[in-house]
């Protein structure tokens, strides 16, 4: 049986009831959600070191407390013409986490593939948190269904990896996804740490035809000319490491490197990444709580961008259907 939580059990306190993303309802009927958005969990972790990306979705969640007015009630700022993201009018809720086998690569895999099948059924907006990187392999073979797709990587790194043996780890996404029929294209932004890619890997990446903005050359073209580079397609899948955010605001996370985004200029490139065509999905990884200062920055600028891109992709669809 479906099972939502009614608004009357939402917790008055931030430290009790069960731990959703910003409060929001639970659900786990998978095949029956009456919903706009559905937030997942994905707590894998086998391809970083023990950086603690597992305790990502976990570690959101517990911080998230703070944007359960937005989610529920709205938001506006005054720098967005006090449009009201977010809000009554859109049903989000919160389906749980893949039930992952530890760091056992296949089973752990199969389980996200079918539980993202079955969630994209339901014709809702999919946000998967991670976990490590490796996560949106199986994700983007779970949304075969609502193919095709361009994909849009905000990252550090390219994501690109050619060494033999391991196939899906975190640093090799991006050329599992080159590999799907069902992605059409590729745009890579925030990339800067070329001191762990291979000239062949960035070659493999261009030929293929992805489009790569380092942070300076998005600071030379501004958000507005990177938007105009990126691929033309109808729908896109996003995806979000934290460490393509610059360290000096996101430390909690297992390779920071210096020279990343920063949040307003990140927050500009969404909200035009919103404007693009369809964002079908999109996925947030790479957080690692244990890395994270006393007061969470990292937790919670992963909640922030969660939260802008959801509220952008909402009012694009609540202006498609006016």
């Amino acid at each position: 049986m479906r099972q939502v939580h009614r608004e009357s059990d939402t917790p008055s306190h931030a430290q009790s009831g069960i731990c959703t993303f910003g409060y929001l309802p639970f659900c786990d009927d998978l095949d029956n959600i009456n919903a706009d958005v559905a937030i997942l969990g994905i707590p894998y972790e086998n391809t970083m070191g023990p950086s603690g990306a597992r305790l990502g979705p976990r570690g959101l969640r517990e911080i998230s407390y703070s944007n359960s007015y937005e989610l529920k009630e709205g938001s506006f700022s005054p720098d967005d013409d006090g449009e009201i993201y977010l809000g009554p009018r859109w049903k989000i809720v919160d389906c749980g986490d893949v039930p992952v086998v530890g760091c056992d690569v296949e089973p752990t895999f199969t389980r996200i593939r079918d539980t993202v099948r079955r969630i994209a059924a339901n014709d809702v907006i999919l946000v998967s948190i991670g976990g490590d990187h490796a996560i949106t392999t199986p994700v983007l073979e779970g949304l075969s269904d609502r193919a095709p797709f361009g994909i849009i990587h905000i990252d550090a790194h390219m994501d690109w990896a050619d060494y033999p043996g391991r196939p899906y780890c975190h640093s090799k996404p991006m050329r599992r996804a080159s590999e799907m029929e069902h992605v059409t294209a590729m745009a890579q932004i925030g990339v800067r740490a070329f001191h762990f890619t291979s000239k062949k890997s960035y070659q493999d990446a261009i030929d293929y035809g992805s489009r790569v903005f380092t942070p300076r050359k998005l600071r030379a073209l501004g958000v507005e000319g990177v938007l105009k580079e990126i691929p033309k397609c109808d729908r896109y899948y996003v995806s979000i490491d934290i460490d393509g955010m610059d360290p000096s605001i996101a430390p909690g996370t297992g390779s920071p490197d210096p020279g990343g985004l920063l949040y307003d200029e990140t927050r500009d490139l969404l909200q035009g990444i919103a404007s693009l065509g369809e964002v079908i999905a999109f996925d947030l990884v790479e957080v690692a709580p244990p890395l994270d200062l006393p007061v969470k920055p990292t937790c919670m600028l992963a909640c922030r961008l969660i939260c802008d891109l959801l509220g952008f992709v909402l009012k694009e669809k609540e202006h498609s259907t006016a």
